[in-house]
């Protein structure tokens, strides 16, 4: 049995998909707990009604944000306690955003290490990496969010993970490009605490012509067995 949590993001290539809500409105009966989208492609109030749907079903939610300036990190801020998310995942970590979240029932995993580009890059040494998470880790955010798989060096991915799991204290969550068995295995070997997977689904990578739900099942099936 695996210890790491799969969370469906209904997005696509970084935007949530316009049919976010009828789409998780075929699958809310699955047994997947944890779900999310990106704080792109729906309006607010769309945005409340999905939050407020995926509740009534049960499910713990989530927003990634990626926006890199602290005005716009702030505003995504805003927009994740007002549709009442479970989880705030992504942004540049600011100390503006973490004090305004300390006292609000919502947890807040930043990305870390350097961060840029669209769709999300991440660069610098494993050990910057590693380090500048254990800084955010004193800092006293709730968890991080690594983009492993959008790693500039990737043949180092999979040891910027081992490395993480092992040398952080904080849940991790893997956002991003787990897109093969190959990588979803060795995210389960590390035991990462939750891992994200949206436009995998979409494409069909798990199993080729597969539906969407097929694709979802498939995922859950590599965890359990």
């Amino acid at each position: 049995m695996s210890n790491s949590n799969l969370i469906v993001m209904l997005t696509h290539n970084d935007v949530t998909v316009e049919n976010a809500q009828a789409l998780f409105a075929e699958l809310k009966e699955l047994p997947v707990n944890f779900w999310g989208f990106k704080d792109i492609g729906l309006d607010t109030g769309l945005m409340k009604e999905l939050v407020a749907q995926m509740k009534a079903a049960g499910k713990t939610t989530f927003l990634e944000v990626v926006h890199y300036g602290e005005k716009e990190c702030l505003e995504a801020t805003e927009l994740a306690l007002e549709c009442n998310v479970d989880y705030l995942t992504g942004t540049i970590f600011y100390d503006s955003i973490l004090d305004r979240v300390r006292t609000e029932d919502i947890k807040y995993f930043p990305f870390f290490g350097h961060i840029h580009g669209h769709p999300v890059l991440l660069s610098g040494s494993v050990d910057e990496i590693v380090n500048h998470g254990k800084q955010l880790e004193e800092k006293g955010v709730d968890g991080l969010d690594l983009v492993a798989y959008r790693y500039e060096q990737s043949e180092k991915a999979g040891e910027l993970v081992e490395r993480c799991r092992m040398e952080l204290g904080i849940p991790l969550i893997s956002a991003g490009s787990i897109n093969s068995w190959e990588r979803l295995d060795e995210t389960d070997r590390c035991k990462i605490w939750a891992f994200t997977i949206g436009g995998a689904f979409f494409e069909k990578q798990f199993v080729p012509d597969g539906s969407f739900e097929e694709q979802i099942m498939a995922v859950q099936g590599r965890l359990k067995g």
